[in-house]
This record gives C-alpha cells, structure tokens and sequence, in this order.
C-alpha cells in the first residue's frame, strides 16, 4: 500500500529555514573581505563589498581605501543592503505566517512578491559591483571574485527559489493543511491473478 499525498504539517518550516540560510548567507558576503583576491602568489589585492585593499609584494601591511568614496561603491552596498533588509523582514514574516494555526496563503504569495524583490535588489548590487570594480579600482597581476561574493550570489539564488515557492505555495493550500484524504494506490486480486 502506497501513500500518496503533500500532507506535511511540520515541512512548511522549511521554507522559513531555506530564508534563514539565505540570510547567514548574505551576512557573511557583506562581513566577507573576499569579494576580490589575487588569485595567486604574491597575494596583493584584497577586496569587500565596503573597501579595497592592496599591498606591495614584500610589503605585510594591507593599505585600504573604501569604495563608500565612489558612486557605484554607495550603490551596490545599498542595492545589496536593502534586499537583506527586506529578506530580514521576510523571514520574519515567513516565521509569523507559518506560525498561526490557518494559514493565511494569499499572505504567504504576498512574501513571496517581496523575494522577487530582495532578488532583484541583491542582483543589482552584485552586478554593479564586478562592473564598475574592474573599470575604475587599478588591479595588480591575476584576480578573482571570490568566497565572499559567491555566498551573495548563493544568497541570490536561495531567494529566487524560496520566491517561487511562496507564491506557488496557495495552490496546494488543501495538501499542505492536510485538508486532503490521502490516496491509496493497491491492486486488487481479480486485476493481478498473478499474485494468487
């Protein structure tokens, strides 16, 4: 006998803990300073969302400028900002929604409206960044984009998918509260004479 069927009180919180992954994520690429590296010996360029940093080759001593001092530095730190910003109220949200009793599913599309949105925010900011780092910051030997910036893209991408989620999520609104009988599959013996 199978059982078939979304019925899963105790999954709907894993919608709140991809967004809470989503969120360690973009903490640690806006407290990273590895959005830029040298990708090889002598390591010389060193960058975060916040400043770049350079050295000389036998120099130990980081000297660092902050990228708050150009338009497209403020820009994609805000961009980037405000969609973990809105991601945190998200969360939030998602936590009270799934928290109540009878699901509010035209509330829970709603969060789902505002990822789109923390996505194409935190898109902006991880575009511009790459952009306009590499036309106007001069770069010493081989860089790469590195950890720190990859875990604003991870973020990125969590976002998009939990997004679609939440705003598909109403559509199975009877499945997930349960509301559906499960359907048994068996075959009956008249049907299979070969289990006799």
């Amino acid at each position: 006998m199978v059982v078939c069927g979304l019925a899963c009180w105790r999954c709907r919180w894993l919608l709140p803990l991809l967004l809470g992954l989503a969120i360690i994520m973009g903490i640690i690429a806006l407290a990273g300073r590895g959005w830029l590296e040298s990708e090889s010996e002598p390591y010389v360029q060193q960058a975060s969302l916040w400043e770049s940093c350079r050295r000389g080759q036998q120099d130990l001593n980081w000297n660092c400028e902050s990228l708050m001092d150009y338009g497209w530095g403020r820009a994609a730190a805000a961009t980037y900002l405000v969609g973990f910003v809105i991601l945190v109220i998200c969360f939030a949200l998602a936590v009270i929604a799934f928290s109540i009793e009878i699901l509010r599913f035209n509330f829970v599309r709603g969060i789902g409206g505002l990822l789109f949105v923390v996505a194409a925010f935190q898109i902006i900011g991880l575009v511009i960044y790459p952009v306009k780092f590499t036309e106007e910051i001069p770069l010493t030997g081989d860089n790469m984009f590195s950890w720190a910036y990859g875990f604003g893209w991870a973020s990125t991408v969590v976002v998009i998918g939990c997004a679609f989620f939440f705003c598909c999520l109403p559509n199975w609104e009877d499945e997930v509260l349960g509301n559906i009988k499960p359907t048994y599959y068996y075959s009956s013996p008249e049907r299979a004479p070969y289990l006799n």
